[in-house]
Formats: structure tokens, sequence, C-alpha cells
């Protein structure tokens, strides 16, 4: 690639950075920032258009974005709702993809009921990063996140598998609803079986080597690719490969990282890596967008978005009816709880119908979609094909990314979650964690206790944080009035922490210290601050 290029993307995502700097400020989910970029980067006069293989694009973006969902979800309560999940994953993925193909082919001209289902399985996953990052800043149920995050990380697969068939029936020209049934299971299940070898394998090096936390943040790196590229060499799942590795690896991370270290480094690095991969999507598609435009010699500008408009409209009513009607149907699910009376079933199924908005996965698939078919030809409609999903991304980030918070606000769903409010139960498990190093300094190190004076001092320490950790429990289980103490006691830690950092800087000019060292004290305010602060 051209340095001048690299130059380019390189500005173009600084912009990007200082534009979600904005969205961080207006507390707006910044994925809707992002899409915006990408629609106003294709405005910039004499912008060059960065020439990227499709097929290069899939694999350098999917796996790590894959990968990193899988990872922070929760098995266990991905078990605990998989019905609901799985309805919405494989079931709404399947009925999106066959609406989209038979309205497509029907509403546009020349559009073939392959291209069609090609096209619904592009737009029909929900993406996670951009209702997170909305709901992050409201109050839901934590079952609705949960079954959220659950579904975007199996829809994703599920959808992309439905992209692959459709891809190969429009480069062959055939397409066998019963063959590509049977291969669909086919390829799922030797692609999770892949996935889980090459994830034992990982765990063994992982758990059993020698690996430094710069090493550890390194495979999980690579680990994403090797499930991905092995699986698809033997003509499975890549997809399903990366997600059953990612959910293997990351219920077994407190056994494979063995210091805090690893696990800190690795969380940053990946933060970092999903974050840059996210804006380098937007600006590729800002950047194509104008060819692409171009290339649309079959359709006018205007007809391109009045098709993306429409199919945009059809799967936001999709989803809404889908998620309504299976709400009323408990049996199907296989759900005998009695409806709560304080949450009615159309609250939630409300909530989780309007966040299906799309995003970088879509966008993704659409960009990998391949410039030539195999006998040389022009692969069919493929301009459109990618215009109408930017369409899809952008109006259901913006309009429904936007109106979300006041979807929320107006069912006033109220939680009932069994678990405690967060704080609380970041209390209770600090005081759990202190009580067992004291029972173990007890049972095992009595002598050193009554010997080494820094162990008496550390089992001095853990009561006297213990007791601490036991008033606070106490303080957090106040009613709303109350909570304001709270806030406040928080801005105060906030304070301290600024100040105590300003005098580390002293610290570093007085020359007195190492640099090391105050680094290290540093990390440790960060650590602190991190608790009460979290990440945009």
């Amino acid at each position: 690639m051209n340095p001048e290029y690299i130059l380019l993307v390189l500005s173009l995502l600084f912009a990007v950075f200082l534009l979600i700097m904005v969205a961080q400020k207006l507390k707006v989910s910044y994925p809707i920032f992002l899409v915006l970029a990408g629609l106003g980067i294709s405005f910039i006069p004499g912008i060059p258009k960065v020439d990227v293989e499709p097929e290069l694009i899939f694999l350098l973006f999917l796996p790590p974005l894959l990968y990193e969902a899988a990872w922070y979800t929760s098995w266990n309560q991905f078990w605990r709702w998989r019905r609901p999940i799985g309805m919405l994953a494989f079931g709404l993925v399947f009925l999106t993809s066959t609406i989209v193909a038979f309205l497509s082919s029907s509403l546009i001209p020349g559009f073939t009921f392959a291209l069609g289902f090609l096209l619904g399985g592009i737009i029909s996953p929900p993406d996670a990063v951009a209702a997170n990052s909305v709901l992050k800043h409201l109050k839901i149920p934590g079952r609705l996140s949960t079954i959220l995050e659950g579904e975007s990380l199996i829809n994703d697969a599920s959808s992309l598998i439905v992209f692959r068939f459709a891809l190969v029936a429009v480069v062959s020209g055939a397409f066998s609803f019963s063959n590509a049934t049977g291969q669909f299971f086919i390829v799922t299940a030797m692609g999770i079986v892949i996935g889980l070898a090459i994830a034992h394998v990982m765990y063994v090096v992982h758990r059993f080597l020698p690996t430094t936390p710069s090493i550890d943040a390194a495979l999980t790196l690579i680990s994403p690719y090797f499930m991905y590229i092995v699986a698809e060499h033997f003509h499975f799942s890549g997809v399903m490969a990366v997600v059953s590795g990612g959910l293997f690896l990351s219920y077994r991370s407190h056994e494979i990282f063995a210091t805090g270290n690893s696990r800190l480094q690795t969380i940053n690095v990946w933060a970092t890596l999903v974050f840059i991969l996210n804006g380098l999507v937007f600006i590729l598609i800002g950047l194509e967008l104008p060819a692409i435009i171009e290339d649309m010699d079959e359709y006018s500008i205007t007809e391109a978005i009045k098709y993306g408009l429409i199919i945009s409209l059809v799967t936001i009513i999709i989803r809404l009816l889908y998620v309504l009607v299976f709400s009323y149907v408990p049996s199907w699910f296989g759900i005998t709880k009695k409806t709560d009376p304080h949450n009615p079933l159309w609250k939630g199924a409300t909530i989780i119908g309007w966040a299906g908005m799309r995003g970088v996965v879509s966008l993704a698939s659409a960009l990998s979609v391949p410039i030539l078919l195999d006998n040389g030809q022009a692969f069919p409609h493929r301009s459109l094909i990618i215009l109408v999903t930017f369409i899809v991304i952008l109006v259901t980030l913006v309009f429904q990314g936007l109106t979300l918070p006041m979807v929320i606000k107006w069912v006033r769903i109220k939680d009932t979650s069994d678990f405690l409010p967060a704080e609380e139960q970041e209390a209770a498990i600090q005081i759990r964690l202190m009580n067992t190093a004291i029972k173990r300094l007890e049972e095992k190190h009595a002598a050193a206790v009554e010997e080494n004076e820094l162990v008496s001092f550390l089992k001095n320490q853990l009561q006297s944080d213990a007791v601490i950790a036991e008033q606070k429990l106490a303080s957090l289980e106040c009613d709303e009035t109350q909570k304001e103490e709270i806030k406040r006691y928080h801005r105060v830690l906030l304070d301290i922490y600024a100040v105590q950092r300003q005098e580390l800087y002293k610290m570093r000019k007085e020359k007195k210290f190492s640099d090391e060292e105050i680094r290290h004290q540093e990390n440790q305010i960060d650590f602190n601050e991190a608790k009460i602060s979290p990440v945009f």
C-alpha cells in the first residue's frame, strides 16, 4: 500500500478518535459517530480510494471481533438464557434472511433470490458493541443485557454461515436448500470441534509453559486466527471455531493467566485492538463509498437509498414482531415461570426488539464480498449490496441508537435480578476474599504470623480491611435518598487520586525515587480508580 494512503488512514483514524471523545462527552453511543464519520469521509473532496482485498477484510477483522465478543460472554448466564438467545440467534437470523431474500429479489430489478439471501445474511445480525455502548449509561435488568450479548455472539456466527452459503450459491449459480441444510450442520459441528481442539492446545501452552504477560497477550491475539484459518482450510466454519474456542478459553481464563499482570495486559491490548478495528472498518467504507456509488450503473443513488430504507424498515419490524410474539409463547422457550407483575413481558420484548442496531460485523461482511466471480466476471450488484448494507447500518444505528434511551424510559422496566447491586456484590466479594486469606494465615501460616513481623502486619491489615468492607456494605444497603452520599464518597476518592498523581509527578521531578516504582504506584491508583470510574 502507498505510504501516503497509510498516512491518510492514520489521519482519518485520529479524526475518528476525536469524534469518539465528543461522543463520550455527550454520552452518545460511539458507533453512531463512527457510521456518521464513515458517511462524512465519503464527502471529502478528492478523497482517494484505498483498495483492500475483500477476503483480506473478512480475515483481518472478523476473527478478533468474534473472539473478543466470546471472551466477554458469561458462560453461566449464557447457558441460563440459552433458549431465548437461541431463538433470536438462529430463528430470527434465518427468518430475517429469508424475508429479505424474498423482498429484495422482488423489489430490486435483476436481484436474484441467492443475492437476496446473501444480503439477508449480511444485515441480519445486530451489533453488541452498539447496544452495549448505549445501554451502559442506562439501567436495565441484567438478563436483557445477557440476552443481547449472547444473541450477538451466536447470531454473528449463524448469519456469517448463511452469508457463506449464499456466496457459494451466487458464485456457482446453483442452490439446493436440502443440501445446504445438511452442510450447515456439518460445517457448524466440525467448526466447533476444531475451535475446541485448538483452544485446548492454547490452554496447555498458557497453563503449563513459562509464559510472560507479553506472551500471554500475544497468544490470545493469534488464537482466533489459528482457529479461523484452520477451520476454513478444511472447509468448515471458521466463525464457529472462533466462537467455541473463545468461550472455552474465556471460561478457563482464571487458570491460564497465572498472574494479574497477564490478565490486565491482555485486557488492555484487546480493548485497544477492538477499538481501532471498529474505527478502521468505518473508515474503509467511507473511502470506498464514492467508488461504490460510481459503480452502480444499473441503479441511481435515489433508487439505492429507497431500497435501503425499505429494507431497513422491514428488518426493524421483523425483529419487533418476532420478539413480541415469542415472548408471549413461553412454552416455545421452555419457560414455565409466572409472569412478573412489575415487568409485563412486552416491556423486556420492546427493549430487546428495539436494540437491533446493525454494526461492524455487517459492514465487514459486505466489504468482503468478492469483486469478481470464479469465471472472471464482475460480482453482480456488489456495489448495491454494500450501499444498502451501509444504509441499514446508518438507519438502525442512528435512529434506533438515539431513541433506545427514550424507549427504555418509556417502558419503565424494573430490575428484578437475583443478584445484588454491583457495588454491594463488590463489597461482599471483598469480604469473602479477605476472610479466606485470614483463615489461610491462621491455618497454614500461624508460625509465620507469630515470628515474622511483615506477615503479622499483613494479617492485621486484612482484618482491618475486612471491617471497613463490612461497614461499606452496610452503608450501601440504603434507599434512593442516601445514594447521593455514595456519589459524594466517590467524588472524594477521585479527588484524592488526582492529588496523589500530582504528588507522584513532584516525586519524579525530585529524582529521589526510580521511575519504575513511581509507575507502579501510578498503576495502583489507576486500579483503584477503575473500581469506581468505569471506562467509556
